[in-house]
Parts: C-alpha cells; sequence; structure tokens
C-alpha cells in the first residue's frame, strides 16, 4: 500500500516521502497515529503545496540533528558493574545503562538512538555510535569499569 509520510520516521523515509508498506502496518498503525496518509492524486497534490514546508522541517530537524551531534561528540560515560575475578561481567553492559548513564550527565536520548551491537561483557573502554539523524552518528566513549566493593 502507498502512502505519504507526514513526518519522518527512521525505518521508512522522510517527510513527504511516498513509500510502499504492509497495509496492516499503514492501516493499524501509520493511517491512525497520523504518521501518514494515503497516497492518491489529492494527496499527493497537497503534497506538493506543502512541499515548501516539508523541506524547512527537515532543514529543521537537520540542524538539530547536527547541534545534538557536536554536543555528543567526545562525550565519555563511566559504568560501573560487578566483575568476577578474571575482570568478567557478572551480567553486561546494555543500551538502557548507556542511556541511564548520559542521563546522568544531563544528555537525554532514546535506546533507539544507541546502536550498540552486542552487550558488553568485558571491562575496558568500548566507542559507541549513536544514531541522531539518518547519517549522523557522533560516537560516544564508555568506560565500563569494576564496582567498588564494600565488606
Amino acid at each position: 500500500m502507498k502512502v505519504i509520510l507526514t513526518e519522518t520516521i527512521e525505518t521508512l523515509g522522510i517527510i513527504g516521502s511516498e513509500v510502499n508498506v504492509a497495509k496492516g502496518y499503514a492501516r493499524n498503525y501509520l493511517l491512525p497515529q497520523e504518521k501518514a496518509v494515503l497516497s492518491t492524486p489529492a494527496n499527493r497534490k497537497r503534497l506538493e503545496f506543502e512541499k515548501k514546508r516539508f523541506e524547512i522541517q527537515i532543514a529543521k530537524e537537520k540542524a538539530f540533528a547536527e547541534e545534538m551531534a557536536k554536543r555528543l561528540e567526545g562525550v565519555a560515560c563511566t559504568i560501573a558493574a560487578k566483575v568476577s575475578d578474571e575482570d568478567r561481567l557478572y551480567g553486561s553492559v546494555t543500551v538502557r545503562d548507556i542511556v541511564d548513564a548520559l542521563s546522568r550527565q544531563g544528555i537525554d536520548i532514546r535506546k533507539q538512538m544507541v546502536l550498540l551491537p552486542e552487550s558488553i561483557k568485558n571491562l575496558g573502554t568500548y566507542n559507541v555510535p549513536v544514531r541522531v539523524y539518518k547519517g549522523v552518528e557522533p560516537e560516544i566513549t564508555v568506560e565500563v569499569v569494576p564496582e567498588e566493593q564494600s565488606d
């Protein structure tokens, strides 16, 4: 089913794009949430009329993403974790741990933005990319250190 996006959806495309999606996805999610409209001649005509507004919104989103990328570039967060004698973590450091550590530093990002391929299971320093916008992925430094034991 062809729809026209009324907002940018990372997995589909940018605002104003005409995309082909499954009928159920369009009918149950995109259309009721007003994230898209059906691709009809009338809606295409309206899209052409609103193209300037979409271009301005895309430019604003891109500028905001680049500003956020500058703020994130070089950010480092330290996560304390319980370790065994061989310096292996008992659990693992996940995306949620990274988001929580960043929020304690005053940086609010969503879990979906952190591109951690797999959970961190060893002590050390890791570079983790954060997708702020399509094609804008600054890297943050995550340092996993042993938790202080209080005996």
